[in-house]
């Protein structure tokens, strides 16, 4: 990993454990999510070019075939639609985790915690204002830096023969370095599609969602 790698992913461990959201914060997978909210729609309107933006054009036949069985089946009774509409579902989130290389482990229901940011980057494409995740996100950066630098602040002052002093504050500055560096990496970064879903926050190495 290289340093700037463990920069971000510091940096972004940080956010996340300050803001309180969960590791794993790409909502693809969940019932109100803007994949099956595409597929509630396409399957209403019987209109499959509605989900193929979510899956690559090697996927497409794929997916129609599913959706042609789904729109078959769920006329038969409410039941049968439940069924077909979930069998659709499933298939659809599945085939484009797949292609994004996340691993599907099942539908997440609609109310899942995705902590703050997600629902608030959505929030302001719906309302068409970005200034609520700017202000979310300015207001958990100060917070964590201002943390870093604290603890600096209070290990800098050390006897100069006590080595485990100094190895405190050599820690809490290392520390202090890399998010700073890591939330500037991350800003200044171009960012293509959807990003690939970490594993835990304390493993930056792992990859968020990502659409082709």
């Amino acid at each position: 990993m290289t340093r700037s790698r463990f920069a971000v992913g510091a940096a972004a461990a940080a956010l996340l454990s300050l803001s309180g959201a969960p590791a794993a914060f790409a909502h693809c997978d969940t019932l109100d999510g803007p994949v099956v909210a595409a597929a509630r729609q396409a399957l209403d309107e019987n209109n499959s070019n509605l989900v193929l933006i979510w899956v690559s054009k090697e996927n497409e036949k794929e997916i129609k075939t599913a959706f042609d069985n789904a729109a078959s089946v769920r006329k038969l009774n409410p039941a049968a639609k439940e069924m077909a509409d979930m069998y659709f579902f499933e298939t659809l989130v599945r085939i484009h985790r797949a292609g994004e290389g996340a691993p599907y482990t099942g539908l997440k229901p609609a109310g899942t915690d995705l902590g703050p940011a997600v629902p608030a980057a959505d929030k302001a494409i719906a309302t068409g204002d970005v200034a609520p995740v700017a202000k979310l996100l300015t207001e958990t950066m100060q917070a964590g830096l201002t943390e870093q630098f604290e603890k600096v602040e209070a290990r800098k002052s050390y006897d100069k023969n006590d080595v485990a002093a100094g190895r405190d504050y050599v820690e809490s500055y290392v520390s202090y370095v890399h998010y700073v560096e890591g939330l500037y990496d991350a800003a200044k970064a171009d960012v293509h599609g959807h990003y690939e879903e970490r594993a835990s926050a304390a493993d930056p190495s792992a990859t968020a969602c990502k659409s082709e």
